[in-house]
C-alpha cells in the first residue's frame, strides 16, 4: 500500500489537474456560445444557395458549366474536416473512423485533403494519400479564410484532377450530440423535387454562363465555410463535454484518495499506538 506521502503527492497532482480542466471548460463553453450563433446563423444561407443551385442544376445542362457536368469515373476527392488541436473527447476518433468506413466501403482512386491537423495525422497512419493539407481555421473562421480552399478544390475540379468532391465534417446537433456526414460538393446535385420548376421559362441576364460563373464558385465557397463552422461548433461543444467529465472524474478521484489517506492514516495511529503499547507492556 502506498505510503501517507505518496497519496498526498497524488491528491495534489489530481487537484492541478482538476483546476486545469475546468478552466478548459469554462473557456470552451464561452467560445461555444460563438460559434454555435455563427454555424446557426449562416445555416439558412447556406441552404437557400443549395436549392437554387439545385433547382438550376436541374434544367441546365453540364455543357452551360463544366462544374455541373457528371462525370462517369475519375478520381474521387474527400475534404475532411478535423480539429488541429487535442482534448476534444471522441470527435475527431469518430470523423477518422467514418471517413474510413466510407474509403473501404467505396474503394477506388481517391485523395484526400485534410482540414485540422488530427485528421491528417490518423489518415497518414492510414496510408491514405494526402493531396493537401490546411490547418483549421481557428475558433473565428472567416469567409476569406476559406477561398483558398475553395479555389483549390474548384481548379483541380475543372482541370479533371477530380471526378467528384465529397465533404467528411461534424455536423452540429446539440451540444451533446456532434453527427458525422457526409455530402458531395460536386458535380452540384439537381434537386430531386422539379416539379413546378419553370424549365426553358428560366430567364438568365446576361447568359447562362455568365450567372453560373459567378454563382457556383460562390456555392462552393459557402458549401465550404458552412462545414467549418459546423465543425468549430463541434469542437468547442466537444471539448467542454469532455473537460467536463473529466473535472467530475478528477472531483470522484480525489475523494476516492482521500479516504484511502484516511484510512492509511488511521492504520499507521493504530500500528503506532499499539507499538506503543507492546514497549510499555515489556518494561
Amino acid at each position: 500500500m502506498a505510503s501517507q506521502r505518496e497519496i498526498r503527492r497524488r491528491i495534489a497532482s489530481v487537484r492541478n489537474i482538476k483546476q486545469i480542466t475546468r478552466a478548459m471548460q469554462f473557456v470552451a463553453a464561452s467560445k461555444l456560445k460563438r460559434a454555435q450563433d455563427a454555424t446557426l446563423a449562416a445555416r439558412p444561407y447556406s441552404d437557400k444557395l443549395d436549392e437554387v443551385l439545385a433547382d438550376v442544376a436541374a434544367v441546365l445542362g453540364g455543357e452551360e458549366h463544366p462544374l455541373l457536368a457528371q462525370r462517369d469515373g475519375g478520381r474521387r476527392c474527400l475534404v475532411v474536416f478535423t480539429t488541429d488541436r487535442p482534448l476534444a473527447g471522441a470527435l475527431n476518433a469518430n470523423l477518422v473512423r467514418f471517413a474510413a468506413r466510407e474509403i473501404v466501403e467505396h474503394p477506388g482512386d481517391l485523395a484526400v485533403v485534410a482540414v485540422g491537423r488530427k485528421g491528417r495525422d490518423a489518415l497518414r497512419r492510414m496510408r491514405v494519400p494526402i493531396a493537401a493539407f490546411f490547418l483549421n481555421f481557428g475558433d473565428r473562421p472567416a469567409f476569406a479564410d476559406v477561398l483558398p480552399l475553395a479555389r483549390l478544390i474548384t481548379d483541380d475540379y475543372l482541370s479533371g484532377t477530380y471526378g467528384r468532391v465529397d465533404l467528411v465534417f461534424p455536423r452540429f446537433i446539440s451540444t451533446l450530440t456532434q453527427r458525422p456526414e457526409l455530402e458531395q460538393l460536386l458535380p452540384v446535385q439537381p434537386s430531386d423535387d422539379t416539379a413546378g420548376i419553370p424549365g426553358n421559362q428560366f430567364i438568365f441576364e446576361p447568359s447562362p454562363g455568365a450567372v453560373l460563373e459567378q454563382l457556383l464558385p460562390r456555392y462552393v465557397a459557402t458549401r465550404l465555410y458552412q462545414a467549418v463552422l459546423e465543425s468549430a461548433a463541434s469542437e468547442q461543444s466537444s471539448r467542454m463535454v469532455a473537460m467536463k467529465n473529466a473535472t467530475e472524474n478528477a472531483a470522484d478521484l480525489i475523494e476516492d484518495l482521500t479516504l484511502t489517506y484516511n484510512k492509511v492514516r488511521q492504520a499507521n495511529i493504530t500500528r503506532e499506538m499499539i507499538e506503543i503499547a507492546s514497549g510499555a507492556q515489556a518494561l
